[in-house]
């Protein structure tokens, strides 16, 4: 039928280039193959270079089209390398997902000493901010793309135990809404992605503790974790057409917890 091929179309991602930050494992791993298999070419970035290239092959092996990138986000060398080398792999980027992150502190505030701050704000912040600085030209020049920030619920109100992580991503946010002011004019639409408690490795700090995980299920409506490809689906949905209209948005992905 007619409408349901134009509604089907709006979700595919056929001939556009896809760049995946923290994309070794987890959610960012789970966002690369999510929009390869709607057709998108992708390139999965983390500092390890063993993991993502293995990522990058299990998506081969599927059929799909990956391309392996080790960067630092915390170095504007790595960042620099990591975009002009996706464009040159593919021609160009249309959507750039900044899923890297990092938390070395876990406990209160007063834990926090200025190098584990440097870190998180490097990372969490700088970071995305100097590879859309660097990406700008190259979607501008294609009419326009997707930015995804992954920030977290966290940016809308600390988390007890990760305090200084939250402010970063509080910060992600409102980074998220600038650059939609400032790139509209140019076709690039930014949307800040919340995750709740997602079973990942990354915040096992979080639900490995059975107390701390007591507590969180009892405030989520829906009464579980989040798994990595719930994050998956709406990364792929807010980088295709049907989210044309959406900008500056910030979309929760917490099971209800929110709104608790």
């Amino acid at each position: 039928m007619p409408s349901e091929s134009k509604m089907r179309r709006l979700f595919e991602l056929e001939g556009k280039v896809a760049l995946i930050t923290g994309a070794s494992k987890g959610i960012g791993e789970a966002i690369a193959r999510g929009m390869a298999e709607f057709g998108a070419s992708v390139i999965v970035s983390s500092r390890n270079a063993q993991a993502v290239g293995e990522v990058a092959q299990a998506l081969r092996a599927d059929g799909l089209e990956a391309t392996a990138i080790a960067a630092n986000m915390g170095r504007m060398e790595d960042i620099e390398h990591l975009v002009d080398q996706s464009v040159a792999a593919y021609g160009g980027l249309d959507i750039i997902v900044n899923n890297a992150a990092t938390n070395p502190v876990y406990g209160p505030i007063q834990k926090t000493d200025e190098r584990a701050f440097d870190k998180i704000i490097d990372v969490n912040l700088k970071g995305p901010l100097l590879l859309c600085q660097r990406a700008y030209p190259v979607l501008k020049e294609r009419g326009g793309g997707s930015i995804l920030h992954l920030s977290s619920i966290g940016g809308l109100t600390p988390e007890a135990g990760i305090g200084m992580y939250s402010v970063s991503k509080a910060a992600l946010i409102n980074l998220t809404k600038a650059m939609a002011q400032d790139w509209g004019p140019d076709g690039i639409r930014v949307n800040a992605i919340c995750p709740g408690l997602i079973k990942t490795k990354f915040s096992e700090a979080l639900w490995s503790d059975e107390e701390n995980l007591t507590r969180f299920l009892s405030k989520i409506p829906l009464g579980r974790l989040g798994v990595a490809e719930d994050i998956a689906g709406l990364a792929v949905y807010l980088a295709a057409d049907a989210s044309a209209y959406c900008t500056g948005g910030v979309y929760m992905a917490d099971g209800g917890y929110a709104a608790a």
